[in-house]
């Protein structure tokens, strides 16, 4: 952040850092759409569905009226704010704990993010390594749904494909099948890289407790790093595309890029551009991507 909360005077509690943080968010970055709003910043009512939590539990640590959240709790909500390794170490440390060591990177870098942006003519999303969705374009929303009406848990890939489908489009069953395999068996290598992250190591317990199949596949996997698939989508608007999906990750840090693309000069080429000039009006989780000029 351009000024750090630490140069305030004294310690600022927890509920003081909730609400600056919250005012000081970026509300373009984090997939809540931009309605008109007298101040900046997220309403507590989107920071508590972006995070997984009530919104009376918000009020209560803003109000210093609950002033313990657990780690995953504070994980959530740092990741749910963007802040960066200092200031979710300043967070920690106002709810009592101890900084996270070893985390998860759940910060996009600049650089990312530009490239986000101009990479408008295919799908494109950014995932940490524990798989919760940080950013998308508008390519990919107009071939996946809307990833901004995803809440709490259901923004992490792994949660989503172990508890509900994507009612918006059909992937192949067997590619289906062996995506779960490879996300599971990616998710126990951040596990094995990352054991004291709090926020991760809470989702695969809450993973254990709420599906069979996630503990099925979970025993069953082993530790692999997914580097993507080429997969066969049926969009009710442009019919079948084949596109391979790549997982490209960022030089420094173990944030990914999952892309989508077609053959050149295919009909699945085709229908993808078709598919993405006709969802043009539709939000997408960041800057909307600009065609270049020349």
């Amino acid at each position: 952040m351009a000024e750090r909360m630490t140069r305030t005077v004294g310690a600022p509690g927890l509920g003081t850092l909730l609400r600056g943080f919250r005012n000081r968010c970026d509300v373009e970055f984090t997939g809540v759409v931009a309605t008109a709003r007298r101040t900046p910043g997220l309403r507590r009512e989107e920071l508590a569905l972006l995070a997984g939590v009530s919104v009376d539990y918000l009020v209560q640590l803003e109000q210093g009226r609950a002033a313990r959240p657990s780690a995953p709790v504070v994980a959530a909500l740092s990741r749910a704010l963007r802040l960066d390794e200092d200031d979710s170490a300043l967070l920690h440390r106002a709810a009592g704990l101890a900084p996270a060591t070893g985390s998860v990177t759940r910060v996009v870098p600049d650089g990312v993010e530009r490239m986000v942006a101009r990479m408008w003519q295919w799908p494109v999303a950014v995932y940490s390594a524990d798989w919760w969705l940080l950013r998308w374009n508008h390519a990919w929303t107009a071939l996946l749904g809307d990833s901004a009406a995803l809440r709490g848990r259901a923004r992490n890939v792994v949660w989503y494909e172990m508890t509900q489908r994507n009612p918006c489009v059909w992937v192949d069953p067997g590619e289906d099948d062996t995506f779960r395999d490879a996300i599971v068996g990616d998710l126990r290598v951040a596990l094995l890289e990352h054991p004291d992250d709090a926020e991760l190591t809470d989702l695969v317990s809450a993973l254990h407790a709420s599906s069979p199949e996630f503990v099925e596949r979970w025993t069953a996997a082993r530790p692999a790093r997914y580097r993507g698939m080429r997969k066969h989508v049926d969009h009710p608007d442009v019919g079948t595309l084949a596109l391979d999906g790549d997982v490209l990750q960022v030089p420094g840090c173990d944030v990914r890029l999952v892309v989508y693309s077609p053959a050149p000069g295919t009909q699945d080429a085709e229908r993808l551009a078709r598919l993405i000039d006709h969802g043009a009006g539709v939000e997408s989780g960041g800057p909307r991507p600009q065609q270049p000029t020349s």
